[in-house]
């Protein structure tokens, strides 16, 4: 089976979501400004899902690690 672009994007998102979340808390840590760790947070969240969706869609072209599966039966 093969995923769907859209599903890849679904993913994408979702997981920069949690990924933000996780910039920001940092970001916050280690500058003690809310403001720019805010703005830290958003810019990161618009190139990694570009770049998590693009490194989604290569992985699923690639053969690697992938077996076909058995036909249950043959004529």
């Amino acid at each position: 089976m093969t995923e769907k672009p859209y599903r890849s994007m679904v993913k994408a998102f979702s997981w920069r979501v949690t990924g933000t979340c996780d910039t920001i808390l940092i970001s916050f840590l280690v500058t003690g400004h809310a403001k720019m760790a805010i703005s830290i947070g958003f810019v990161e969240l618009f190139t990694k899902i570009v770049l998590y969706y693009v490194h989604e869609r290569v992985w699923n072209k690639l053969s690697f690690g992938r077996v076909k599966p058995k036909e249950d039966y043959t004529i």
